[in-house]
């Protein structure tokens, strides 16, 4: 039987993104080098600010603002004393305040990102037909693959991990401030614009705040995807839980990964419930 397929030639697309990565990597050297050190500055600085609060005083601290965003419920406090009670036992405390400092400073970076792209993605449908092709590829890329670019702009350490993050949480923030602005009425929209309002006013002050609760969901599950980065970010040389899960896993260590792997289940879940209470306060 004759191969057809034969006769097709193969498009070089892995040498086409080999040239292009080195291409990128070669003309923003400068720009990488700037954000490497701002970054690395940011977790660092980061994670000291946490570590000068002592253990005792940081879990009080979070279970107190568990009880107030859960409306003065008891039982995410309770989780938070005995979860961070848990961690803090285990010897995981640093690895921990690694962790956070790389989830804040992700998600912190994909909603700053995130939030006008949305916007511009709900005014404009030229801008949500580009863009929702190119979310659509970010969100379903497998993640491991975005470790590649991200060492060879950054080299290993923990800003790559951020980029990966970055990339990997972006898309949730994106299409929920596009999704939120949507929603909104459009009688709410002729009234604002029956009282003058410029484009501005109508956005900071009617669409915004009217979709400030789906806006709150993106961000949450913004935050949750740059949490489920921080083993595969440990690859690169994150620092945190997840090079302690990473480490167990190469050394067939069963009851050490099991151990950070259950540290990091404690901050997903304090992570996950205090941003749905806060979104549920905003809604409310």
């Amino acid at each position: 039987m004759i191969n057809y397929l034969a006769a097709i030639p193969q498009f070089p697309v892995a040498n086409w993104v080999e040239d292009a990565t080195a291409w990128i990597t070669q003309v923003f050297a400068g720009l990488f080098d700037v954000l490497q050190v701002i970054g690395q500055y940011l977790i660092n600085g980061m994670t000291g600010v946490l570590s000068i609060i002592p253990p005792a005083l940081f879990i009080v601290l979070v279970a107190v603002l568990a009880y107030f965003a859960s409306e003065k419920k008891w039982g995410l406090p309770v989780f938070v004393l005995v979860g961070f009670g848990y961690v803090l036992n285990q010897g995981l405390w640093m690895e921990m305040l690694n962790t956070i400092s790389l989830i804040f400073v992700s998600s912190l970076v994909s909603v700053i990102l995130g939030i006008p792209l949305g916007i511009l993605s709900a005014k404009s449908e030229t801008a949500n037909a580009i863009l929702k092709p190119i979310l659509d590829f970010m969100q379903t890329m497998p993640a491991f693959v975005y470790l590649i670019p991200a060492v060879a702009f950054f080299g290993i350490g923990v800003v790559p991990g951020v980029f990966a993050s970055v990339i990997f949480s972006l898309p949730p923030t994106v299409r929920f401030t596009d999704l939120g602005i949507r929603q909104i009425s459009t009688e709410l929209i002729e009234a604002a614009d029956s009282f003058g309002s410029t484009a501005s006013q109508k956005l900071f002050k009617v669409e915004l705040p009217l979709a400030k609760s789906t806006i709150m969901a993106g961000i949450n599950q913004t935050t949750m995807l740059a949490l489920s980065m921080v083993v595969i970010g440990s690859m690169i040389g994150a620092p945190g839980l997840g090079r302690q899960v990473l480490s167990s896993l190469q050394r067939a260590q069963v009851g050490t990964g099991f151990v950070s792997g259950l540290g990091i289940v404690v901050l997903a879940i304090v992570i996950d419930r205090l941003t749905q209470a806060l979104a549920r306060d905003k809604k409310h």
